[in-house]
């Protein structure tokens, strides 16, 4: 009887492996955020891009291919005189270009064509 006992010891089934508990972790990345900021006569509140300080731009107009095309039809038209420079006297007919207050830096243009 012990015999048989034996040999039932040996052709058992192993026990099962120990299997741990298995967790998942999930990672979730968030995309930065884009935003686009428009530029346009006024001064804007954006970041530098440059410094990375939030400012409030400084503007100035420039000449640009509105100006020289109200200059140029001006002149055809006959104000030939010196009329045809008016364009470079207002600021409407000028792109406007934006620059960080702290660093100089230009952060944006508005070109009006």
């Amino acid at each position: 009887m012990e015999k048989q006992g034996l040999n039932q010891n040996y052709n058992s089934p192993p026990p099962p492996p120990y299997q741990a508990e298995q967790t998942t972790a999930v990672v979730f990345q968030q995309q930065p955020m884009v935003t686009v900021q428009l530029f346009r006569e006024a001064p804007v509140r954006t970041r530098c891009p440059h410094c990375g300080s939030d400012v409030i731009t400084s503007t100035m107009f420039e000449t640009g291919t509105v100006t020289w095309l109200a200059c140029a039809i001006t002149a055809f038209v006959g104000c030939w005189l010196g009329c045809c420079l008016i364009p470079f006297c207002v600021d409407g007919c000028k792109d406007v270009v934006h620059s960080c207050p702290n660093c100089q830096q230009v952060v944006g243009r508005y070109n009006r064509m």
